[in-house]
């Protein structure tokens, strides 16, 4: 039906409401005419609203209500939209649920049990580039827990991140050992290398155009031997000291580079208010 006929039904519709009839079919046959046309006439509106997800704010848009960790709408980040949201959030309930008996026996236990909570599998034997996890967390760059989107995983670096091989095809290995349970996307211990300027300029927040779902640093403390993790935000999330530290850690040089790379920046906040003995947690 044309636009220009809507305004007189309009009309019809408003005073034949208002007007008392002696012919009650007459009017129930009205309504069953006009109501159709006037429901789909009206304009339809779209609800979004930003979310929180019990993390620091990350500017989560829902597209179709108020999300929750497990009911498996889409959301979109509309700053890094290359996040999986929903399983983002997923690994950091369970990075929550990590104690600090879990964060604290023996160092190759502890980093199993921060892959398990970041959604990776531990494949210490398999080929590089088909999942091998060996040097997750195991040296002072691959540190970035980042949750990317199934349709940006196969994303390759065009230069643009500083110091990272150009091309550095991933897609393989996310696919191969990312925990299917924690929702859409893959996981992957990405480059950290340039998360230190503002905004990051890191594998994930260029490659995969998406946020951290955790960043692990080594304390400054003198032996380096305590960790943090923390968000997008550089807020704390979980700490630990491994058992068999300073010498069962990944070696000295590697720990200190950890920290220098973060030095000054939002990701250094928890740590050196570890180091300084003024953390609250």
């Amino acid at each position: 039906m044309r636009p220009s006929l809507l305004a007189p039904l309009y009309l019809l519709a408003s005073a034949s409401a208002r007007r008392p009839t002696s012919h009650p079919a007459a009017a129930a046959t009205a309504s069953a005419f006009l109501g159709p046309i006037l429901l789909s006439s009206r304009p339809r509106a779209v609800h979004t609203e930003q979310v929180r997800d019990g993390c620091p704010p990350d500017n989560l848009t829902c597209v179709s209500g108020t999300p929750s960790p497990s009911d498996g709408r889409d959301m979109i980040d509309p700053v890094y939209p290359g996040t999986a949201v929903q399983r983002m959030r997923a690994v950091r309930e369970r990075v929550g649920q990590l104690s600090a008996a879990d964060l604290g026996g023996p160092w190759e236990e502890v980093r199993r049990k921060i892959l398990w909570a970041g959604g990776l599998r531990d494949l210490p034997t398999a080929r590089p580039g088909l999942g091998n996890t060996s040097h997750s967390f195991n040296d002072w760059n691959h540190v970035d827990l980042t949750c990317m989107s199934d349709g940006t995983s196969d994303n390759l670096n065009d230069g643009t991140v500083q110091g990272i091989a150009v091309g550095n095809h991933l897609g393989e290995g996310i696919r191969i050992a990312s925990l299917p349970e924690l929702g859409p996307g893959g996981s992957w211990s990405t480059c950290a290398l340039g998360c230190g300027k503002d905004p990051p300029q890191d594998v994930a927040h260029l490659q995969f155009r998406s946020r951290i779902a955790f960043k692990l640093v080594w304390v400054p403390n003198a032996d380096y031997d305590t960790f943090a993790l923390v968000d997008d935000d550089g807020n704390l999330l979980a700490r630990g000291t491994p058992s068999d530290g300073p010498t069962g850690l990944p070696p000295l040089r590697e720990r200190v580079q950890n920290y220098r790379i973060v030095q000054g920046s939002k990701y250094a906040r928890a740590v050196d208010a570890i180091a300084s003995g003024t953390s609250a947690a």
